[in-house]
């Protein structure tokens, strides 16, 4: 159940003036940190939309990043159906964990598919570069015309591949045909996450 700040109150912090609350990344899915809230910290969350928790080693709220700056942006707040545990989804701004991992449970424990979120934070992270020096670039350079004609290239290479029944071919050119799929919506303005809302709509 997704929680707002009107109705927050529905937690049961009678249960537990601490409850368990995951923050998840809301672009990759990757589950970030876990920490405690009470319903000050709770409170605080909403009204910064920034992730605070209450640190039992302080002894006081804490909102994450306070000290390097890497907050936790709030999307979204959500209740179990026993209103004794949160789920915060969130946009990092900055690794996560002290350590410097995007994750307190390290870089390898996430979903596969949340790669693709990343690929498309890391072409954005590139378009404006030098063209000279990076190829990601050097297609935001040229005229989209090249990106369209790259996405028609690559969508024909895969079904070439598929006709022959050639798997490693097929799985090399579907990697590039979702690269430069990724590439050309962003230059229209467009992410996956669009495409994805898409797709989620044509659902029964």
């Amino acid at each position: 159940m997704q929680l707002t700040k009107d109705t927050f109150s529905q937690v049961d912090f009678a249960k537990s003036e601490l409850i368990p609350a995951i923050v998840q990344d809301a672009r990759t899915g990757v589950i970030l940190m876990q920490g405690f809230m009470n319903q000050d910290a709770l409170a605080a969350t909403f009204d910064k939309q920034k992730v605070t928790f209450y640190s039992r080693s302080k002894e006081r709220l804490w909102t994450k990043g306070e000290t390097s700056e890497n907050y936790l942006e709030v999307v979204s707040v959500h209740t179990d159906c026993d209103y004794d545990s949160l789920l915060v989804l969130a946009n990092p701004l900055g690794p996560t964990c002290h350590l410097g991992t995007q994750s307190c449970f390290g870089d390898d424990a996430k979903p596969s598919l949340s790669f693709l979120a990343e690929l498309e934070q890391v072409i954005v992270s590139r378009k404006d570069d030098d063209p000279s020096k990076s190829y990601t670039a050097s297609l935001f350079a040229k005229d989209l015309s090249r990106s369209c004609q790259k996405v028609g290239e690559e969508g024909v290479e895969v079904a070439l591949a598929a006709m022959k029944h050639d798997n490693d071919e097929l799985t090399n050119e579907s990697a590039d045909l979702l690269y430069h799929l990724t590439v050309l919506l962003q230059r229209q303005g467009l992410s996956l996450a669009d495409v994805v809302s898409c797709l989620q709509g044509r659902h029964k």
